[in-house]
């Protein structure tokens, strides 16, 4: 439940790229320089001395993040499905604040391939693929073979994420999802564990 909802704050947050809470900051930046080849990324210092951090091309404009916030704001999902997604809008801030653990969930394995649909291919599949892996991870039903192949798959989308995303993007959260699988395959699917219907009841 909470790795997938941090996992989606860090995800969500740094794509958009609201300040204070993406993984895209200036320390980010300068680790890159040290540690990476990715000059695309690294910060750029002007004639006046001031440190300047292009745009990543896994970050949306201005204009391209209102226009998800707004997307989100008019979005109308079914009864007992969701909650009410566009009372989380906030289009002064351009940000979604107050998202529970069942909303993150809902989120990231429905809503965040076609809210990032306008990114670069090479970034919106891998991303795409994270989203895929967990909603086969809380499928009612799973299969030893299926589990085999969603261990390798998740090691590869996790490489490419890495290509990415810069190093500060990644903390334990990112890597959880890796073992997740053998937690899976010791406890069966996850809907016997989670917590979201006491979560429901108890508003």
């Amino acid at each position: 439940m909470h790795i997938e909802k941090n996992y989606f704050d860090n995800l969500f947050y740094t794509v958009i790229d609201v300040k204070g809470k993406t993984k895209d900051n200036p320390k980010a930046r300068m680790d890159i320089k040290e540690y990476c080849r990715r000059k695309e990324l690294w910060l750029q210092e002007l004639q006046n001395g001031k440190i300047v951090k292009s745009k990543a091309s896994f970050s949306f404009t201005l204009d391209e993040k209102r226009e998800i916030i707004e997307w989100v704001k008019n979005l109308r999902m079914l009864e007992g499905y969701a909650s009410n997604l566009g009372k989380r809008a906030d289009m002064n801030e351009g940000k979604l604040i107050g998202m529970k653990s069942h909303d993150c969930h809902v989120f990231m394995e429905t809503l965040i391939p076609i809210a990032f649909s306008h990114l670069p291919e090479r970034i919106w599949k891998p991303i795409t693929e994270i989203t895929l892996f967990l909603k086969d991870l809380c499928s009612g039903k799973l299969l030893g073979s299926s589990l085999d192949r969603m261990e390798e798959n998740i090691l590869v989308t996790t490489t490419k994420l890495e290509k990415i995303f810069p190093c500060g993007f990644f903390d334990v959260m990112e890597h959880l999802p890796i073992h997740l699988l053998q937690e899976a395959r010791l406890g069966g699917p996850v809907q016997t564990r989670w917590m979201y219907p006491f979560e429901i009841f108890t508003k």
